[in-house]
């Protein structure tokens, strides 16, 4: 027979080393997250999302989002700031001639009486013979053969009457002012005089003391007024702090719905994945009853309840009154919170029904663990990898969710702005001012971009599978 031997490996070298230190679960997804250039930049733009609504209104931007100034509405943010100063009494003495003789015409000279602007526009024009009266029209866009004077202004019943001043919602912009003369039946002359007047921004002596830095101003002075940087509202409201007001409501129930409904489907989902038989058919029933609920039936059930109409109160709102809550946003809230956690139920049953056929779930059995530890330290923390992907993916769902039900007059109620509500504001006004529609659908779609494409980090971060592809 022949004798084996055998040699011991002694040399260090011999022996395998390990290429890279263990790394536990956790570890390795950072690692993986923190390289997928995607998931850290949406996570950058997240944070920089909740300093602005956070952080910013109370540090850069200290503008009121609900103070109005009705002179300055709908303006956008490249619009000059200049402005000249006005006396506060500006009175005008309207012109009278003597009346014209010869045959019907237009006026032949149409011209303005001092600067043109923001807070009054003035004309005169030359007397036409056998008039009876003047006719004025103010349009934005030049009359033509084919095209309307625009919209009257009105009209001056004695044919001597040859002056006018607009005072009516007077915008920086071009206007063409047309004037036509009326013969003694009020009918228009054929032929009209239209004269462009383009008007500057100008205030009053105390309003330029209130809305600007200048200590000490006079008629005929130039200033510069505050700066809006994205423009303002329908109302003169600043649309920068408008926007960081409707962050604060969009990001708030944007990520509480969803960690509150993420909890609750947690428990359910856990406890009916490890009990199962009776238990988990109860609860899986009345899951799959809670998905079949109308979600906007149920959310304007709860408007009712928590957002009183008219001038009544109830205790609800009393109770949102002493939280701070504003108006509306409890109500979305709750049905959010109770309508839309079964998704996150069913996906955590599935994961405890694999979990609690393992090896060390039956030991910790056999050593006499009970329910509650099992559940707590097993099954719960073994499913947080897809629970937080779910929560990325929720977050801005719900975001969306409360921008589309606050569009149709469904969500946060006015005058608390939201992004939702503000693109509904901005519609109407969407062809001639864009930006009061452009900038909160530009932060939605923003803020759900990162929401979603976090979520895909993280879902490739947290993926086992991945880890053995390598």
């Amino acid at each position: 027979m022949t004798e084996l031997s055998f040699k011991p490996t002694t040399v260090a070298s011999d022996i395998e080393q390990t290429s890279r230190p263990s790394l536990s679960y956790w570890q390795d997804a950072f690692i993986r997250l923190v390289a997928n250039k995607r998931a850290i930049t949406s996570l950058v733009v997240i944070i920089l999302l909740i300093i602005f609504a956070f952080i910013a209104p109370h540090v850069f931007w200290t503008i009121k989002h609900d103070v109005q100034n009705l002179d300055r509405t709908s303006e956008p943010p490249w619009i000059n700031r200049k402005a000249m100063v006005l006396p506060d009494q500006d009175d005008w003495q309207d012109v009278h001639v003597a009346a014209a003789i010869g045959e019907h015409r237009a006026p032949t000279v149409l011209e303005v009486v001092g600067e043109p602007t923001t807070s009054r526009v003035r004309l005169k024009w030359e007397p036409v013979p056998n008039a009876y009266g003047y006719r004025i029209y103010r349009n934005i866009v030049e009359p033509s053969e084919d095209t309307p004077l625009g919209l009257s202004m009105g009209v001056n019943e004695a044919g001597t009457h040859v002056s006018f001043e607009d005072r009516l919602a007077i915008r920086q912009k071009p206007y063409w002012y047309s004037v036509v003369a009326l013969d003694e039946d009020g009918t228009e002359f054929e032929a009209a005089k239209t004269i462009n007047v383009r008007p500057q921004l100008a205030i009053t002596v105390s309003e330029a003391l209130t809305l600007t830095k200048a200590d000490n101003v006079q008629p005929g002075d130039t200033v510069s007024l505050f700066w809006h940087p994205l423009g303002t509202d329908y109302l003169g409201r600043d649309m920068l702090a408008r926007l960081m007001k409707g962050a604060q409501v969009s990001l708030t129930i944007g990520i509480v719905a969803p960690l509150l409904f993420m909890i609750l489907g947690i428990i359910i989902g856990s406890v009916s994945g490890y009990f199962g038989g009776m238990v988990d058919a109860g609860l899986m029933r009345f899951t799959d009853f809670v998905i079949a609920l109308p979600f906007l039936l149920f959310m304007i059930l709860f408007k009712l309840l928590f957002v009183p109409s008219g001038d009544t109160e109830n205790w609800m709102s009393n109770f949102q009154e002493w939280l701070g809550i504003e108006g509306g946003m409890l109500a979305m809230v709750v049905a959010l919170v109770l309508l839309s956690w079964p998704g996150i139920a069913r996906l955590v049953r599935g994961e405890v029904l694999k979990i609690r056929e393992q090896g060390y779930v039956e030991a910790s059995k056999l050593l006499g663990a009970p329910n509650s530890w099992l559940i707590g330290r097993h099954m719960i923390p073994n499913t947080m990898g897809v629970v937080l992907v779910s929560f990325t993916f929720a977050v801005p769902a719900t975001i969306f969710t409360e921008a589309f039900l606050s569009f149709i007059g469904m969500g946060v109620v006015p005058p608390t702005p939201s992004w939702g509500s503000m693109c509904n504001d901005g519609i109407r006004t969407m062809e001639m001012y864009p930006h009061e529609l452009l900038f909160p659908a530009l932060f939605i779609s923003i803020t759900v971009l990162a929401f979603n494409l976090l979520g895909d980090g993280l879902r490739d971060a947290l993926d086992a599978r991945m880890r053995s592809r390598e």
